[in-house]
Protein backbone atom coordinates (compact mmCIF):
# COMPACT_ATOMS: atom_id res chain seq x y z
CA UNK A 1 0.00 0.00 0.00
CA UNK A 2 1.30 3.44 -0.95
CA UNK A 3 2.29 5.52 2.08
CA UNK A 4 1.85 9.27 1.96
CA UNK A 5 4.10 11.35 4.16
CA UNK A 6 2.09 14.56 4.16
CA UNK A 7 -1.38 15.09 5.57
CA UNK A 8 -2.38 17.16 2.55
CA UNK A 9 -1.90 14.10 0.30
CA UNK A 10 -3.74 11.58 2.47
CA UNK A 11 -7.22 10.26 1.72
CA UNK A 12 -10.17 11.58 3.70
CA UNK A 13 -12.03 8.68 5.30
CA UNK A 14 -15.29 10.66 5.21
CA UNK A 15 -15.29 10.91 1.41
CA UNK A 16 -14.19 7.48 0.21
CA UNK A 17 -17.45 7.26 -1.77
CA UNK A 18 -17.43 10.85 -3.03
CA UNK A 19 -18.28 9.71 -6.57
CA UNK A 20 -21.45 8.00 -5.31
CA UNK A 21 -22.76 10.95 -3.29
CA UNK A 22 -25.53 13.19 -4.57
CA UNK A 23 -24.84 16.92 -4.94
CA UNK A 24 -26.50 17.81 -1.63
CA UNK A 25 -24.33 15.37 0.31
CA UNK A 26 -21.17 16.54 -1.46
CA UNK A 27 -21.92 20.13 -0.52
CA UNK A 28 -22.69 19.15 3.07
CA UNK A 29 -19.43 17.28 3.55
CA UNK A 30 -17.46 20.12 1.94
CA UNK A 31 -19.10 22.59 4.27
CA UNK A 32 -18.42 20.43 7.33
CA UNK A 33 -14.76 20.05 6.38
CA UNK A 34 -14.41 23.78 5.68
CA UNK A 35 -15.69 24.56 9.19
CA UNK A 36 -12.55 22.95 10.65
CA UNK A 37 -10.19 25.39 8.91
CA UNK A 38 -10.52 28.44 11.22
CA UNK A 39 -9.78 26.28 14.26
CA UNK A 40 -6.63 24.98 12.60
CA UNK A 41 -5.56 28.56 11.83
CA UNK A 42 -6.25 29.58 15.43
CA UNK A 43 -3.63 27.09 16.65
CA UNK A 44 -0.99 29.06 14.73
CA UNK A 45 -1.91 32.55 16.00
CA UNK A 46 1.38 32.99 17.90
CA UNK A 47 3.42 32.23 14.80
CA UNK A 48 1.21 34.44 12.64
CA UNK A 49 1.75 37.24 15.18
CA UNK A 50 5.52 36.87 14.78
CA UNK A 51 5.14 37.11 11.02
CA UNK A 52 3.05 40.29 11.37
CA UNK A 53 5.71 41.84 13.64
CA UNK A 54 8.34 41.11 11.01
CA UNK A 55 6.24 42.67 8.24
CA UNK A 56 5.56 45.81 10.29
CA UNK A 57 9.28 46.07 10.99
CA UNK A 58 9.99 45.76 7.27
CA UNK A 59 7.46 48.45 6.38
CA UNK A 60 8.85 50.75 9.07
CA UNK A 61 12.33 50.40 7.56
CA UNK A 62 11.05 51.08 4.06
CA UNK A 63 11.10 47.42 3.14
CA UNK A 64 8.51 45.22 1.47
CA UNK A 65 6.33 42.18 1.97
CA UNK A 66 7.04 39.67 -0.79
CA UNK A 67 4.93 36.55 -1.21
CA UNK A 68 6.13 33.67 -3.31
CA UNK A 69 4.50 30.39 -4.21
CA UNK A 70 3.42 28.01 -6.95
CA UNK A 71 -0.02 27.09 -8.26
CA UNK A 72 -2.90 27.90 -5.92
CA UNK A 73 -0.54 29.18 -3.23
CA UNK A 74 1.14 31.56 -5.66
CA UNK A 75 -2.20 32.84 -6.95
CA UNK A 76 -3.40 33.50 -3.39
CA UNK A 77 -0.30 35.60 -2.79
CA UNK A 78 -1.00 37.58 -5.96
CA UNK A 79 -4.61 38.15 -4.88
CA UNK A 80 -3.62 39.46 -1.46
CA UNK A 81 -0.90 41.71 -2.88
CA UNK A 82 -3.22 43.11 -5.55
CA UNK A 83 -5.83 44.11 -2.96
CA UNK A 84 -3.45 46.22 -0.86
CA UNK A 85 -3.15 49.35 -3.06
CA UNK A 86 -6.91 50.03 -3.39
CA UNK A 87 -7.68 49.05 0.22
CA UNK A 88 -4.76 50.69 2.01
CA UNK A 89 -3.39 53.20 -0.48
CA UNK A 90 -0.04 51.42 -0.66
CA UNK A 91 2.47 51.62 -3.47
CA UNK A 92 2.23 48.43 -5.62
CA UNK A 93 5.86 47.72 -4.75
CA UNK A 94 5.21 47.57 -1.00
CA UNK A 95 3.34 44.26 -1.14
CA UNK A 96 4.13 42.09 -4.13
CA UNK A 97 4.00 38.44 -5.10
CA UNK A 98 6.08 36.08 -7.18
CA UNK A 99 4.69 32.91 -8.73
CA UNK A 100 6.55 29.95 -10.22
CA UNK A 101 6.16 30.21 -13.97
CA UNK A 102 5.65 33.97 -13.99
CA UNK A 103 2.64 35.83 -15.38
CA UNK A 104 1.52 32.86 -17.48
CA UNK A 105 1.06 30.77 -14.34
CA UNK A 106 -1.60 33.14 -12.99
CA UNK A 107 -4.16 31.78 -15.47
CA UNK A 108 -2.78 28.39 -16.42
CA UNK A 109 -0.47 25.70 -15.12
CA UNK A 110 3.18 25.97 -16.15
CA UNK A 111 4.52 22.44 -16.04
CA UNK A 112 7.67 21.95 -13.97
CA UNK A 113 7.96 25.57 -12.86
CA UNK A 114 7.47 24.76 -9.19
CA UNK A 115 10.34 22.27 -9.30
CA UNK A 116 12.96 24.93 -10.12
CA UNK A 117 14.60 26.48 -7.02
CA UNK A 118 17.04 28.45 -9.20
CA UNK A 119 14.17 30.30 -10.82
CA UNK A 120 13.05 31.47 -7.39
CA UNK A 121 16.51 32.89 -6.78
CA UNK A 122 16.43 34.65 -10.15
CA UNK A 123 12.97 36.08 -9.47
CA UNK A 124 14.07 37.43 -6.10
CA UNK A 125 17.21 38.95 -7.59
CA UNK A 126 15.01 40.71 -10.14
CA UNK A 127 13.13 42.49 -7.33
CA UNK A 128 16.37 43.08 -5.38
CA UNK A 129 15.27 41.35 -2.18
CA UNK A 130 17.27 42.67 0.78
CA UNK A 131 17.59 42.80 4.57
CA UNK A 132 14.67 45.24 4.91
CA UNK A 133 12.18 42.84 3.34
CA UNK A 134 10.00 40.03 4.66
CA UNK A 135 9.59 37.10 2.28
CA UNK A 136 6.69 34.70 2.83
CA UNK A 137 6.94 31.35 1.07
CA UNK A 138 3.56 29.73 0.43
CA UNK A 139 3.35 25.98 -0.15
CA UNK A 140 0.50 23.78 1.06
CA UNK A 141 2.73 20.72 1.00
CA UNK A 142 5.69 22.57 2.48
CA UNK A 143 8.05 20.89 0.06
CA UNK A 144 7.79 22.91 -3.17
CA UNK A 145 11.36 23.40 -4.53
CA UNK A 146 10.56 26.88 -5.93
CA UNK A 147 9.47 28.08 -2.48
CA UNK A 148 12.34 26.41 -0.63
CA UNK A 149 14.85 27.85 -3.09
CA UNK A 150 13.31 31.27 -2.57
CA UNK A 151 13.53 31.01 1.19
CA UNK A 152 17.15 29.89 1.00
CA UNK A 153 18.13 32.84 -1.17
CA UNK A 154 16.11 35.28 0.96
CA UNK A 155 17.96 34.10 4.05
CA UNK A 156 21.28 34.78 2.31
CA UNK A 157 20.03 38.25 1.38
CA UNK A 158 19.25 38.94 5.04
CA UNK A 159 15.46 39.16 4.66
CA UNK A 160 13.13 37.87 7.37
CA UNK A 161 11.63 34.64 6.09
CA UNK A 162 8.23 33.07 6.80
CA UNK A 163 7.01 29.69 5.57
CA UNK A 164 3.26 29.02 5.37
CA UNK A 165 2.33 25.37 4.90
CA UNK A 166 -0.50 23.00 5.75
CA UNK A 167 1.56 20.11 7.14
CA UNK A 168 3.32 19.66 10.44
CA UNK A 169 7.11 19.39 10.29
CA UNK A 170 7.02 20.75 6.76
CA UNK A 171 10.32 20.85 4.92
CA UNK A 172 9.93 24.56 4.14
CA UNK A 173 9.65 25.37 7.86
CA UNK A 174 13.32 24.54 8.41
CA UNK A 175 14.29 27.28 5.94
CA UNK A 176 12.26 30.06 7.60
CA UNK A 177 12.77 32.35 10.58
CA UNK A 178 9.04 32.00 11.27
CA UNK A 179 7.23 28.79 10.31
CA UNK A 180 3.42 28.74 10.14
CA UNK A 181 2.01 25.22 9.84
CA UNK A 182 -1.79 25.10 9.55
CA UNK A 183 -2.67 21.41 9.50
CA UNK A 184 -6.15 21.18 8.01
CA UNK A 185 -6.16 17.45 7.39
CA UNK A 186 -6.90 15.51 4.20
CA UNK A 187 -8.96 17.18 1.50
CA UNK A 188 -12.36 15.79 0.48
CA UNK A 189 -10.79 15.31 -2.97
CA UNK A 190 -7.43 13.71 -2.28
CA UNK A 191 -4.53 16.09 -2.82
CA UNK A 192 -6.68 18.99 -4.08
CA UNK A 193 -5.06 21.62 -1.90
CA UNK A 194 -7.01 24.46 -3.51
CA UNK A 195 -9.75 23.42 -1.06
CA UNK A 196 -9.14 23.47 2.74
CA UNK A 197 -5.43 24.19 2.39
CA UNK A 198 -6.16 27.07 0.02
CA UNK A 199 -8.79 28.44 2.40
CA UNK A 200 -6.35 28.21 5.30
CA UNK A 201 -3.64 30.08 3.41
CA UNK A 202 -6.12 32.78 2.36
CA UNK A 203 -7.14 33.28 6.00
CA UNK A 204 -3.51 33.54 7.09
CA UNK A 205 -2.68 36.07 4.36
CA UNK A 206 -5.76 38.11 5.29
CA UNK A 207 -4.51 38.22 8.86
CA UNK A 208 -0.92 39.10 8.00
CA UNK A 209 -1.59 41.88 5.50
CA UNK A 210 -4.51 43.47 7.37
CA UNK A 211 -2.81 43.39 10.78
CA UNK A 212 0.40 44.77 9.28
CA UNK A 213 -1.45 47.64 7.64
CA UNK A 214 -3.18 48.45 10.93
CA UNK A 215 0.27 48.41 12.51
CA UNK A 216 1.55 51.16 10.22
CA UNK A 217 -1.43 53.49 10.56
CA UNK A 218 -3.58 52.52 7.60
CA UNK A 219 -6.69 52.18 9.78
CA UNK A 220 -8.56 54.54 12.11
CA UNK A 221 -11.13 52.90 14.39
CA UNK A 222 -12.19 50.11 12.02
CA UNK A 223 -12.18 52.25 8.89
CA UNK A 224 -9.83 51.94 5.89
CA UNK A 225 -8.83 55.60 6.00
CA UNK A 226 -6.06 55.21 3.44
CA UNK A 227 -8.43 53.89 0.78
CA UNK A 228 -7.48 55.22 -2.63
CA UNK A 229 -10.63 56.68 -4.25
CA UNK A 230 -9.81 55.71 -7.83
CA UNK A 231 -13.31 54.85 -9.06
CA UNK A 232 -16.88 55.83 -8.27
CA UNK A 233 -17.41 53.03 -5.77
CA UNK A 234 -14.26 53.93 -3.86
CA UNK A 235 -15.04 57.64 -3.97
CA UNK A 236 -18.37 56.91 -2.29
CA UNK A 237 -16.63 54.66 0.20
CA UNK A 238 -14.16 57.43 1.04
CA UNK A 239 -17.04 59.86 1.64
CA UNK A 240 -18.74 57.34 3.93
CA UNK A 241 -15.50 56.77 5.83
CA UNK A 242 -15.03 60.50 6.40
CA UNK A 243 -18.68 60.85 7.43
CA UNK A 244 -18.41 58.03 9.96
CA UNK A 245 -15.01 59.00 11.36
CA UNK A 246 -15.71 62.72 11.66
CA UNK A 247 -19.43 62.34 12.42
CA UNK A 248 -20.60 64.68 9.67
CA UNK A 249 -23.24 64.37 6.97
CA UNK A 250 -22.53 63.04 3.49
CA UNK A 251 -22.39 66.46 1.81
CA UNK A 252 -19.86 67.77 4.33
CA UNK A 253 -17.77 64.64 3.86
CA UNK A 254 -17.86 65.14 0.08
CA UNK A 255 -16.77 68.76 0.43
CA UNK A 256 -13.80 67.88 2.62
CA UNK A 257 -12.80 64.98 0.40
CA UNK A 258 -12.30 67.58 -2.35
CA UNK A 259 -10.58 70.05 0.00
CA UNK A 260 -8.19 67.32 1.14
CA UNK A 261 -7.20 66.39 -2.44
CA UNK A 262 -8.95 63.03 -2.01
CA UNK A 263 -7.01 62.19 1.15
CA UNK A 264 -9.56 60.75 3.64
CA UNK A 265 -7.09 60.90 6.54
CA UNK A 266 -6.45 64.59 6.04
CA UNK A 267 -10.16 65.26 5.55
CA UNK A 268 -10.98 63.67 8.92
CA UNK A 269 -8.38 65.78 10.72
CA UNK A 270 -9.45 68.94 8.89
CA UNK A 271 -13.02 68.44 10.09
CA UNK A 272 -12.30 67.32 13.63
CA UNK A 273 -9.60 69.93 14.27
CA UNK A 274 -11.03 72.68 12.07
CA UNK A 275 -7.69 73.15 10.36
CA UNK A 276 -6.55 73.49 6.76
CA UNK A 277 -5.07 70.81 4.50
CA UNK A 278 -1.45 71.82 5.12
CA UNK A 279 -1.92 71.69 8.90
CA UNK A 280 -3.69 68.33 8.67
CA UNK A 281 -0.88 66.77 6.63
CA UNK A 282 1.69 68.19 9.06
CA UNK A 283 -0.14 66.55 11.97
CA UNK A 284 -0.22 63.28 10.07
CA UNK A 285 3.47 63.47 9.26
CA UNK A 286 4.32 64.09 12.91
CA UNK A 287 2.20 61.08 13.87
CA UNK A 288 3.75 58.78 11.23
CA UNK A 289 0.41 58.50 9.47
CA UNK A 290 -1.67 57.40 12.45
CA UNK A 291 -4.93 59.39 12.51
CA UNK A 292 -5.61 58.81 16.21
CA UNK A 293 -2.11 59.98 17.16
CA UNK A 294 -2.38 62.96 14.82
CA UNK A 295 -5.59 64.05 16.54
CA UNK A 296 -3.94 63.74 19.94
CA UNK A 297 -0.98 65.83 18.79
CA UNK A 298 -3.26 68.46 17.29
CA UNK A 299 -5.24 68.65 20.51
CA UNK A 300 -2.07 69.11 22.55
CA UNK A 301 -0.88 71.86 20.25
CA UNK A 302 -4.25 73.54 20.52
CA UNK A 303 -4.11 73.38 24.32
CA UNK A 304 -0.57 74.80 24.43
CA UNK A 305 -1.63 77.71 22.24
CA UNK A 306 -4.53 78.69 24.49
Amino acid sequence: MLETTTTTEKRNEKTMHLDEMNTHDILQVMNQEDKTVPDAVNKEIEHIEKAVSAVIDSFTKGGRLIYMGAGTSGRLGILDAAECPPTFGTDPEQVQSLIAGGQTAIMEAVEGAEDDPKQAEADLKDVNVNENDTVIGLAASGRTPYVIGGLQYSNKAGAHTVAVSCNKNAKSSSYANTPIEVEVGPEILTGSTRLKAGTAQKLVLNMISTSSMIGIGKVYQNLMVDVRPTNQKLIERAKNIISLAAQVDHDTAATYLEKSHHNPKAAIIMIKMQCNYKQATQHLEQANGFVRDALKLANKEGESNE
